[in-house]
């Protein structure tokens, strides 16, 4: 005969402060599992395409068969040396930047710096650079991304001297600022106030002890 063992289950704010703690970490442990991130992703691709990046995309399948283009932006974090964000995309100058960032994103001084950078170091070289970033290796962070830089002028005059390293500061930069967004939001969803929301909202049970039921 099979035997029927009887279980108090309790919501959230029916545990004590230590049996929460380990809710919110059993929920944090697989309540990541999505495409958290998608927001942040979203704003990077306005923002990439007011400074004149065009990323590139690769081929996602989906679970009914098709296939979709998502953007090649990639990340690891965010506890470790060496976790980062990069991204792969071409580049070419971009008409109003500084203005339209700033339209854009008011208040956020590392994108107008970013801006302002490319717009000066293209200025010098007659709004002609042009550069590509792809991602080769097998880590993420800004220095993973190979880019190249190349003058692409009617006269085939060469680049001044500090545009190489200009261009590729300025993007090395971008995926610096993308990896502190990331972090953010990473924080804020993973935080208890948010974590005790989501929790409430789905109406999951635990044990006393905070272990979650079924």
């Amino acid at each position: 005969m099979p035997d029927i063992i009887e279980t108090t289950v309790y919501r959230l704010n029916e545990l004590s402060e230590d049996a929460k703690d380990k809710a919110r970490a059993w929920y944090r442990e697989g309540g990541f599992d999505h495409d958290w991130y998608d927001t942040v992703y979203e704003d990077f691709q306005r923002i990439a395409e007011i400074l004149g990046l065009d990323l590139k995309t690769r081929p996602v399948r989906l679970m009914g068969g098709g296939t979709r283009q998502d953007p090649c932006i990639w990340f690891r974090g965010f506890w470790s040396q060496g976790d980062g964000a990069c991204f792969e995309t071409f580049y070419a100058y971009r008409k109003g930047a500084p203005r339209r960032i700033r339209e854009y994103a008011p208040q956020d001084t590392e994108l107008h710096r970013i801006a302002d950078a490319l717009q000066a170091v293209q200025r010098r070289n007659f709004y002609q650079l042009r550069a590509e970033a792809g991602h080769p290796g097998h880590y993420y962070h800004e220095y993973c991304m190979a880019i190249s830089v190349e003058r692409d002028g009617p006269t085939w005059q060469g680049m001044t001297a500090d545009a190489e390293d200009g261009v590729i500061e300025a993007l090395r930069d971008l995926a610096r600022w993308l990896y502190r967004q990331l972090e953010r939001e990473y924080d804020y969803l993973s935080s208890d106030e948010v974590v005790d929301e989501t929790i409430i909202a789905n109406d999951y049970t635990f044990t006393e002890a905070g272990r979650r039921f079924g």
